[in-house]
């Protein structure tokens, strides 16, 4: 989708991963910072490889110094942050140009990891865990 943001035109993704949800705006500039909840992307992800795992999709296609990425992510924990923001900069890769979907999804970016925690079910402690057997 296209749509405006102080006259500026900008291409929209939504990720998802377990309970993170990014919601990914890219704008065509010459790789302006990458901003995460209002920080810059080193000051949110602190770890490298997180920062890496958000730039993944741009590498692939060759593309990192042409957008500059404004991100509102929330729930999860920080890995799953990622991966949604990921997710959603694939996404919104598409929106920018339908040609890149065979690329992004040969690298497993498009698809949803649909993996959430199961439930909690009565009788047990957790999704499966039982409560200790004694026998005497």
């Amino acid at each position: 989708m296209v749509g405006t943001a102080a006259e500026q035109e900008y291409y929209y993704g939504t990720g998802k991963r377990k309970t993170s949800i990014a919601k990914v705006r890219l704008y065509l500039d010459d790789g302006g910072p990458t901003i995460v909840n209002g920080k810059p992307v080193d000051e949110y992800f602190g770890w490298r490889p997180w920062q890496d795992i958000i730039q993944e999709p741009l590498r692939v296609i060759e593309m990192a110094n042409r957008f500059r990425v404004m991100v509102r992510v929330i729930g999860g924990g920080v890995h799953s942050q990622a991966q949604a923001i990921r997710h959603g900069v694939a996404r919104a890769l598409v929106a920018y140009d339908p040609g890149l979907k065979g690329e992004l999804r040969r690298h497993g970016f498009i698809t949803r990891d649909a993996r959430i925690k199961e439930s909690k079910k009565y009788g047990l402690k957790r999704a499966r865990r039982a409560p200790q057997y004694t026998k005497r």
